[in-house]
């Protein structure tokens, strides 16, 4: 059962990290080079929010600047919803589904030492598929 199995026992501890002033391109190039779909900005080893490849997309393209021209806190979502790390794998994706995300950094004393995705939970608690499902399922846009 879910219940039992605790975030810290399933997330990714190897955390990418910048910091709220790194320029954009190198949020990008470290995205790509380690392919991951997220990055955390700390200040302090603490999580104060964090980039999707998607926000680095659409929000450096909202804003209409050359990415070198942009710093990490321009695009990042703040504030970052987080987890303990002593919590359910039930209880994180509780959050996940209320917050509507799909990486969740997850702390310690307010420090940074992991983080945990959508699909960390699937592949260790198969059993969650169902509960997961509004999270992995991809928001409708609205149509003009």
């Amino acid at each position: 059962m879910a219940s039992n199995v605790l975030v810290r026992d399933i997330m990714t501890r190897d955390v990418r990290v910048v910091r709220e002033d790194t320029n954009l391109h190198e949020v990008v190039a470290t995205l790509s080079k380690f392919d991951i779909n997220s990055i955390v900005v700390v200040q302090s080893d603490r999580p104060i929010g964090i980039i999707t490849t998607k926000d680095a997309l659409v929000r450096a393209h909202e804003h209409g600047l050359p990415i070198s021209a942009m710093t990490a806190g321009m695009v990042a979502t703040t504030p970052v919803v987080t987890i303990g790390e002593e919590a359910t794998v039930e209880e994180a994706a509780q959050v996940m589904k209320r917050s509507r995300i799909k990486h969740l950094p997850v702390v310690n004393q307010g420090k940074l030492v992991g983080i945990l995705s959508d699909m960390d939970i699937l592949f260790a608690v198969p059993s969650m598929l169902s509960t997961m499902e509004e999270v992995c399922r991809p928001q409708a846009t609205a149509t003009h």
